[in-house]
């Protein structure tokens, strides 16, 4: 018996039976073919979608498109209304903010001071005199200095008088020596200085500053807006607080420049100096003239006005807190004002 050797281990395997179909006519096996693994992913999905509606298409035009039409209708439907109801809800939202933060939304009459000066003095002992102030040429007269806390005490003396009013000094910083103080700002200080002139319990919670006007228009114009800021309405009745020989301008042109009811409108004048009447009534003339040519103040010489009395270059906030205002505060033409306006 003859031993074969194939190693040192146990002896080697081998496939009796391999693994194929057997050919009975060749006598050999044939191999089965492994199936290539199917994959079905998006991009095939997406592939034979578009095969399909493609041949959907070429057998009933007219039957997809009106699907289509459909499909797209029923989206934009559905788009609209939830964008709709996003919309409502952030308008809820948003009133319920602006609401919550008007913090004078019980008073409703306006008390406006228009600035004339801006105080320079470091300290509040020396209001009456006229070095405290910075004065134009046209103001440096004897006097002038009582003049301005005329105008203070007076509105004042008004406000306390109605517990609905609010307090508004109005004014700009205006001056470019006088450095960046506003008129208005300037006022209430004085105001607070003197005690509120003893009305300080009953005024001074509601006494405000509006402190961009740069001409007398936007005195009443800007505190008109600076008002609904503060109260979240227009004022029912305003009452303008300056000089007596300027009521004309204030009563006749700017009231009616933006259309606020004559019946509803107050002006309480204080006089000027003895020794600068007779000055300030020229000039008022001249100024008067002007604004009945140019009632908005966007031309010509009273528009050059405004850029000299804004010398620091201050952004203008308005009419971002009265938006029902906008078309107003946008309107420049010798005509009035033919848009809406919210207190008529």
């Amino acid at each position: 018996m003859n031993n074969h050797l194939f190693g040192s281990s146990s002896p080697k395997s081998f496939n009796a039976y391999p693994k194929g179909d057997f050919d009975l006519e060749s006598g050999t096996f044939r191999r089965i073919r492994k199936p290539k693994n199917s994959v079905f992913g998006p991009v095939e999905m997406f592939k034979s979608f578009t095969n399909r509606l493609h041949y959907c298409y070429k057998m009933h035009p007219l039957l997809v498109f009106l699907i289509s039409l459909s499909l797209g209708i029923i989206i934009l439907i559905i788009v609209s209304f939830y964008e709709s109801r996003y919309q409502i809800t952030g308008s809820y939202q948003k009133s319920d903010v602006v609401l919550d933060s008007y913090p004078f939304a019980k008073l409703q009459n306006l008390v406006m001071v228009a600035g004339h000066s801006v105080y320079t003095s470091s300290s509040c002992g020396k209001v009456d005199n006229e070095d405290s102030w910075f004065l134009e040429s046209y103001q440096k007269h004897p006097g002038q200095a009582s003049t301005f806390l005329a105008h203070i005490e007076e509105g004042i003396d008004i406000t306390a008088k109605d517990d609905g009013a609010l307090l508004l000094f109005s004014g700009g910083e205006t001056r470019k020596d006088a450095g960046p103080r506003s008129e208005a700002q300037s006022y209430w200080a004085v105001a607070e200085s003197k005690g509120w002139f003893g009305q300080k319990e009953s005024v001074r919670w509601r006494a405000l500053t509006e402190e961009h006007a740069r001409d007398s228009f936007e005195n009443l114009l800007f505190s008109v807006c600076r008002f609904r800021e503060l109260t979240g309405s227009y004022p029912k009745n305003i009452t303008v607080v300056s000089y007596d020989f300027k009521e004309e301008r204030f009563e006749q042109l700017h009231r009616s420049a933006i259309r606020f009811p004559q019946a509803r409108f107050f002006y309480s004048g204080t006089p000027a100096s003895s020794t600068a009447k007779e000055a300030a009534l020229k000039g008022e003339a001249l100024v008067r003239t002007q604004f009945q040519e140019d009632p908005y103040g966007c031309i010509g010489s009273l528009r050059r006005k405004k850029i000299g009395r804004d010398p620091f270059h201050r952004s203008i906030p308005y009419p971002k807190g009265c938006p029902e205002m906008e078309g107003l505060f946008r309107y420049c033409g010798t005509a009035t004002y033919p848009g809406s306006v919210p207190w008529t």
